[in-house]
This record gives structure tokens, C-alpha cells and sequence, in this order.
């Protein structure tokens, strides 16, 4: 049986974390597909949205795969193996197609990092989010980051230093989650989601998703002179034409993805 499980259908890409029976940790073997999945999703013209689950409904992801066996390879080949976890990571932001991660289950530790990694997050209303790595005398360095990049300063502290369990309704007050629905409601609500995201232009959306993450940390003035460039490159692509004209005809404008 495969780890990860992958599904392409109406131009929605749904990869699936496929552990059920490690609450889907991140061996280094499922990042590695993870990765893989997604860096080929990212030169996929019929993959204009990523979204990403867990199998079964008890756990989304609950971080890394702490088997004693992989702990015997020794602290080189760990070590390399959490650079697996970070290029998973950037393939995500260089994706170019909207992410969407489906909290079906309770996500902890590394995989609160798949979940700030992502654009979107919707998530069952039972769900909880936590980082617990101080439990076992670990901080949770590799996501910080992220989680930094979602929240402010002060949610991003309390979830990294009370290793306490927060509700998605809690997650969704700091940042981490935009919707929460209940259960039965979660299917629908992320093919909606979906079905929007993949019924804009491609191009315009790679576009704008890059140009969001480029200037994410650049200083104001720097972020607005380079946004009023990509909105000059924005007004250049076909499909920018072909909606103005769709507009203007009062029709559905029919994307190109150039």
C-alpha cells in the first residue's frame, strides 16, 4: 500500500497522507514522496490546486516518525534527513498552485509545520492543533518559522512554549486556520474551496502567489515598487485580456493559463 496516496480530479490534485496506523508521521520515506508529488505537481498544467489530507479521521499528521529505528542510524543521517523536511517545505512555497490542507484530524508538532506551509487550511470543528516537542525535551525549531510567518508574535510564543492542545476554533483566532466547519460539513466545504481557486486563470495565480511570498518579507517601499512591477507583468499575460474582454461581453472568460 502506498504511503501517499494521489488523486487528480476537475484539476484538484488531492495527496494523502496514507500512515493511519503511525497517526501518519513523516518517515523520511513519506517526506520524500511528499516532496516528490509536489514538485511534479508544480510542472502539472492540469494540477491548479494542491490539496493535502490525512488518512482516517483521528490524526491529520502528528510530526515525525520518532521509531527507535530510525534513531539507531545515527545523529549524520538524522540530521540530513530533517533537510528532507525543509525542502519539503520550500517545494511547497514554490509550487505555484494554491495549497489547501484538510484538517480531517488533530495535527501536531511537525505537522502544524505542513499546516503554516500551506496558503489555506480548513479543518473539522473537533480538531486540535499542538506543538508538545517540549514534552520530550525538544523545542519545535524546524517550523518555527512558519509559524512565525502565520501568526503574531505572541500566538506564535504560546503555541511554541505551553505545548498545550488548542481547538481549531482557537488556531483559527491566531491565524493558522481559515475555516473551521463541522465534520460532516468538511468534505464539502474543501471542494468548494477548491472548485473556486481552480476556476481562476493559472498563470494570474502563480503570478500573484509568487509575488505574494517575494515580498512577504521585503521592507514597504522595496514591496511596492516590485508589486508595481508583477502588476505590469500581470496586465501582459493573455488571460488578463481575455478576462477584461469576458468582463466587458458578459461572459465566462475561458483561461489560457498564459
Amino acid at each position: 500500500m502506498s504511503i501517499l496516496l494521489n488523486e487528480l480530479s476537475g484539476g484538484v490534485r488531492t495527496l494523502t497522507l496514507n500512515r493511519p496506523e503511525r497517526r501518519n508521521a513523516l518517515s523520511a520515506e513519506l517526506v520524500d514522496a511528499l516532496r516528490e508529488a509536489v514538485e511534479q505537481a508544480a510542472t502539472c498544467a492540469e494540477t491548479r490546486v494542491i490539496v493535502l489530507t490525512g488518512a482516517g479521521d483521528k490524526v491529520f499528521c502528528s510530526g515525525a516518525d520518532l521509531n527507535p529505528m530510525a534513531a539507531a542510524q545515527g545523529p549524520y543521517v538524522m540530521h540530513e534527513g530533517r533537510r528532507g523536511f525543509v525542502e519539503l517545505l520550500r517545494a511547497f512555497r514554490r509550487s505555484g498552485r494554491p495549497v489547501v490542507v484538510k484538517l480531517n484530524g488533530h495535527v501536531l508538532a511537525g505537522g502544524v509545520g505542513l499546516l503554516a506551509a500551506a496558503d489555506l487550511a480548513v479543518a473539522a470543528d473537533d480538531v486540535e492543533v499542538s506543538t508538545p516537542e517540549l514534552k520530550v525535551g525538544l523545542f519545535p525549531m524546524m517550523i518555527m518559522a512558519l509559524i512565525a510567518r502565520n501568526v503574531g508574535r505572541k500566538h506564535a510564543l504560546e503555541l511554541l512554549m505551553t505545548a498545550g492542545k488548542f481547538s481549531a476554533a482557537r488556531a483559527a483566532e491566531m491565524g493558522l486556520i481559515n475555516r473551521v466547519v463541522p465534520r460532516d460539513q468538511l468534505d464539502a466545504a474543501v471542494q468548494d474551496l477548491a472548485g473556486t481557486l481552480a476556476g481562476f486563470s493559472p498563470a494570474v495565480m502563480k503570478l500573484g502567489r509568487d509575488a505574494f511570498y517575494a515580498m512577504e518579507d521585503m521592507p514597504l517601499d522595496g514591496a511596492l515598487d516590485y508589486l508595481c512591477n508583477q502588476l505590469t507583468i500581470n496586465t501582459l499575460t493573455e488571460d488578463a485580456a481575455e478576462g477584461v474582454m469576458a468582463f466587458v461581453s458578459k461572459r465566462p472568460p475561458e483561461w489560457k493559463g498564459r
